[in-house]
C-alpha cells in the first residue's frame, strides 16, 4: 500500500473506474494524501476535484467563487456516499425516529459510506458558517448535529462487528475514521463554557475531553487513512487551541512525537515543516522557528494561503525577538497579500510601527496614525455580528481618531497568548526591561491623557506575566493587584480587570493554592460582563477549573465552578 511520496507525480498518478472496489479505492486516498503531504496539492485534487482539498480553500481565501466550487463538490460526494448507504424500508425509517439502532448487516462497503456521509456533512457545515447569515448558522447546525449522530451509529457499528470484521483489510480504516470523528466532537466541545456544554449535552452531543484525545490518539497511531487526519486535529490542540482558548499547557512532548513519522516520511512536506517551526516558537527557540517557517514558504507555491499563515507566525517569531523591523515587513505582507483579516492585520501592523522610532517610520513611507484610523472600516461580519478580536482592535485604535491623537505605549501581546507560554527566559527579560522602559515614559509625561491610567494597567498586567513566566511571583502578585486596585479608574480598557484577575488566579494556581485560586479565578468569571474578548476569557477560564477539578470537586456545592 505505500508509495514513496518522493518518487509521485502527476503523470505518473494512476486513473482508476468508477467502478472500482473499496480496498483499490483506499488504496488511491492514500496516495492523493501522500501527494498532497508532499506539497502536490495539484496533482492530488485535479483528478477527482477533492472536496476535502476545496473547502480548505474555501476556508483560507473566504473567496465567493472558491466556497462555491466547494459546495458543489461537496453536494456531489453526499450524493456519491448515498449511492452506496444502506436503503432503509419505511418502517426502519419510522423506527429510527423513536430509536436509532446500529445496523448489525451493513457491509464494510455501506459502513464506509456512512462514515463518508458523516465527514462531508460535517465539511458543509463548515461551508454553512462562511455563509455569514443565520439561515447559514441554522443549516450548519443541524448538519453537525446529523453528522454527530451518524459517527454515534458508527461506533456502535465498530462494537458490533469488531469481532466479526476484523480480519478485513479496510476495516482498519473504518475504525480509524470513528476515532477521528468521536475524537474531534467529544475534544473540540470540552472547550465549551459548561453552561453551553450542558446544553449541547441536552442536546445529544457529548464533551468529554480525556475521551476525545484517547479516541484521537488511537486514530493517529491505528496506521489507518486517517492517521494523518487525527494526528492533525492533536497537533491544532495541543498548538493552537490550548494557547487560544487554554492556559497554554499544550503538550509539546507529544506534539513532537506525533510529527516524528510524518517528518521522516515527509521531510520537506509544508505542513510537516509548519508544525515544526510552531512547536520550535512555542518553546522559544525563534531563530529555529523563523528558519522552518521560511523552509516552509519555500516548499511549495501552489496554496499561497499557507504563506500568509507563516508570514503570521514569522510576524509574532520577530516581535517576541523584537526586532520590530522584521516583524513590520510580515504585518506589511498580510495586509497586502491576505483576506482573512484585514483589520487585524492593519492594526498589528500600525502597532509594530508604533515600536519603531518615527524617523524609520517615515522612511518607510508609513503613518501609523492613518493606519490605526483604517481599522474600524475594515471590519468584517458574520451573521451581523462583529468578531470579536476586530471589535478589540477597533475599540484600541480609536484612540488615533481625534484630531490630537493619544499614541499608545506599548504594542499589545497579550490577548494572542503567545508570549507567555515560551520557554525563552532571555526574551522575557528583554521584554520586560521594554515593559519598564514604558512604565517609566509614562510616570514623565507631563500631560497625562485620558488613557494614562489604562496604559499603565496594561503594562503592569504584562510586567506581572513576565515576572510570573520568571518565577518572581511576589513582584508579580504586587503587578497584578495594583490593576484590581485601579479597577473603579480604568476608563476604556475595562477588560484589563477580569484578565487580570483570571492571571492573578493562575499565579496562585502555580503558588499551589488552589482553593485561593479557583476563588479568584470564579470571580472573573461571575462579576464582570459585557467587556473585550469576554467569550476566550471565559473559555480559558473554562480551561483553567478544568485542570484544578480535582481540587475543585473536593470544595463544598456553593464553591464548586458552575
Amino acid at each position: 500500500m505505500y508509495t514513496d511520496p518522493r518518487s509521485l507525480t502527476y503523470s505518473n498518478f494512476s486513473f482508476r473506474s468508477p467502478k472500482i472496489d473499496l480496498e483499490a479505492a483506499l488504496k488511491e486516498c492514500a496516495t492523493a494524501l501522500d501527494l498532497f503531504l508532499n506539497n502536490k496539492v495539484r496533482a492530488c485534487t485535479t483528478p477527482w476535484a477533492t472536496a476535502s482539498m476545496l473547502v480548505m480553500q474555501a476556508g483560507m481565501t473566504f473567496d465567493p467563487k472558491d466556497m462555491d466550487a466547494a459546495m458543489m463538490s461537496l453536494e456531489e460526494s453526499l450524493q456519491t456516499c448515498q449511492r452506496f448507504r444502506k436503503k432503509a424500508g419505511i418502517m426502519e425509517t419510522l423506527t429510527s425516529l423513536w430509536n436509532r439502532q446500529p445496523a448489525a448487516n451493513l457491509t464494510e462497503e455501506e459502513m464506509h459510506a456512512e462514515l463518508c456521509y458523516a465527514e462531508v456533512l460535517l465539511q458543509k457545515a463548515a461551508l454553512s458558517f462562511l455563509d455569514e447569515s443565520i439561515i447559514g448558522f441554522i443549516k450548519g447546525g443541524m448538519r453537525i448535529r446529523n453528522s454527530y449522530q451518524i459517527y454515534k451509529d458508527c461506533q456502535a457499528m465498530v462494537k458490533v462487528t469488531k469481532e466479526m470484521e476484523k480480519q478485513k483489510s479496510t476495516h482498519i480504516h473504518f475504525r480509524g475514521g470513528v476515532n477521528m470523528g468521536i475524537g474531534s466532537f467529544n475534544l473540540m466541545l470540552s472547550l465549551l463554557p459548561t453552561r453551553v456544554l450542558r446544553l449541547m449535552e441536552f442536546l445529544g452531543f457529548s464533551g468529554d475531553r480525556e475521551l476525545g484525545l484517547s479516541e484521537l490518539r488511537e486514530g493517529a497511531t491505528s496506521n489507518s487513512l486517517r492517521s494523518i487526519l487525527s494526528t492533525l486535529t492533536l497537533l491544532m490542540f495541543h498548538l493552537y487551541i490550548t494557547v487560544i482558548l487554554g492556559t497554554g499547557e499544550g503538550n509539546l512532548t507529544e506534539a513532537e512525537a506525533l510529527l516524528e513519522p510524518y517528518t521522516k516520511k515527509f521531510p520537506n512536506g509544508a505542513l510537516i515543516l509548519f508544525y515544526i517551526a510552531r512547536i520550535a516558537l512555542l518553546k522559544g527557540n525563534f531563530t529555529f522557528a523563523q528558519e522552518k517557517f521560511l523552509a516552509c514558504i519555500a516548499a511549495q507555491e501552489e496554496w499561497r494561503q499557507i504563506h500568509h499563515l507563516c508570514y503570521w507566525e514569522l510576524m509574532w517569531a520577530y516581535s517576541f525577538e523584537q526586532n520590530w523591523t522584521e516583524a513590520y515587513r510580515y504585518a506589511d505582507l498580510l495586509c497586502k497579500e491576505s483576506k482573512w483579516s484585514q483589520a487585524i492585520y492593519v492594526f498589528q501592523k500600525a502597532s509594530i510601527l508604533s515600536m519603531l522610532p518615527e524617523e524609520e517610520v517615515t522612511k518607510l513611507g508609513e503613518n501609523v496614525v492613518e493606519l490605526f484610523r483604517q481599522v474600524d472600516g475594515l471590519r468584517l461580519r458574520i451573521a451581523g455580528k462583529s468578531i470579536p478580536t476586530e471589535k478589540f482592535a477597533a475599540r484600541k485604535a480609536q484612540r488615533y481618531s481625534s484630531s490630537n491623537p493619544n499614541r499608545q505605549t506599548i504594542t499589545p501581546f497579550y490577548l494572542n497568548n503567545h508570549l507567555f507560554v515560551t520557554g525563552n527566559d532571555v526574551r522575557v527579560e528583554c521584554i520586560l526591561t521594554t515593559l519598564e522602559k514604558a512604565e517609566e515614559q509614562l510616570r514623565e509625561d507631563p500631560k497625562p491623557s485620558e488613557y494614562h491610567l489604562d496604559d499603565q494597567c496594561l503594562i503592569q498586567l504584562l510586567k506581572g506575566l513576565c515576572l510570573r513566566q520568571l518565577g518572581r511571583l511576589v513582584q508579580a502578585e504586587i503587578c497584578f493587584n495594583h490593576v484590581l486596585s485601579s479597577e473603579s479608574n480604568i476608563k476604556h480598557d475595562t477588560y484589563l480587570v477580569p484578565f487580570t484577575m483570571y492571571e492573578l488566579g493562575l499565579l496562585h494556581k502555580q503558588k499551589g493554592d488552589i482553593d485561593t485560586a479557583i476563588t479568584v479565578i470564579e470571580n472573573a468569571k461571575m462579576n464582570y460582563k459585557d467587556y473585550n474578548m469576554e467569550s476566550r476569557l471565559h473559555f480559558r477560564i473554562h480551561a483553567a477549573l478544568n485542570t484544578m477539578g480535582s481540587f475543585a470537586a473536593k470544595l463544598p456545592p456553593s464553591r464548586t465552578p458552575a
